[in-house]
């Protein structure tokens, strides 16, 4: 009687001895992937910084040139008046998209759940497709902003307008395109990464693949 009881001791002791390790292993691994994942996340902080001062500046420029512009109206500044408008709106829409993403990515918890972190890091996922997404938008209008109402349509034949047609025609099949492209069910196709890759969509995926480590380790265990 005695044997078996020291024998079933033994085993709950060498039970207890493995929970314990496993439960360091995963607050050592924890540890390893909120480090990796911090400092993923830097590289995308350095980026959404530096992005928000080239907005600042890129925005100043778009602003003076639309002012100058309307200020010395002219029915011959019609096509480059909406163009450039749209194209100043669209990149508005993007500084603030970054100003978010920077706020975000900084405000991250890392000691909170492995659940909400990933929801956080989903969350700025999103944001960053949508924000390409919304970028895209711009692409037609660079091919408008040139055109002027002294001269286009009425003085140029018809070859030139169906050329102008065709080409702005394409833009916007292209933006119209990406538009629908940019969804998160297209991360798998590595055109698409590529292209989020520049708006910190790559930081974003290295960080939350980090945290599937954790998963597969529980589930190993």
């Amino acid at each position: 009687m005695m044997e078996n009881e020291n024998f079933v001791l033994l085993w709950k002791e060498h039970y207890e001895k493995i929970d314990q390790t496993l439960t360091i292993n995963k607050q050592l691994l924890r540890n390893m992937v909120n480090q990796k994942a911090e400092t993923e996340l830097q590289s995308l902080i350095k980026l959404k910084t530096t992005g928000i001062i080239a907005f600042v500046f890129y925005l100043l420029a778009l602003g003076y040139i639309l002012f100058y512009v309307c200020s010395h109206y002219s029915p011959a500044f019609n096509y480059f008046i909406v163009s450039f408008a749209a194209i100043f709106i669209i990149n508005v829409k993007g500084f603030s998209d970054y100003i978010r993403h920077l706020f975000w990515a900084k405000n991250i918890n890392y000691d909170g759940r492995i659940t909400d972190i990933q929801q956080q890091l989903s969350k700025l996922q999103l944001s960053i497709i949508n924000h390409s997404k919304i970028m895209c938008l711009q692409f037609p209008f660079w091919t408008t902003f040139y055109l002027s109402g002294n001269w286009f349509p009425q003085s140029m034949g018809w070859t030139y307008v169906l050329l102008q047609t065709m080409v702005t025609g394409s833009f916007v099949y292209l933006a119209y395109w990406l538009y629908k492209k940019h969804t998160m069910e297209n991360l798998d196709k590595k055109w698409f990464r590529n292209m989020i890759a520049a708006s910190g969509g790559k930081s974003i995926m290295k960080a939350m693949e980090f945290y599937k480590e954790i998963e597969e380790f529980k589930k190993e265990n």
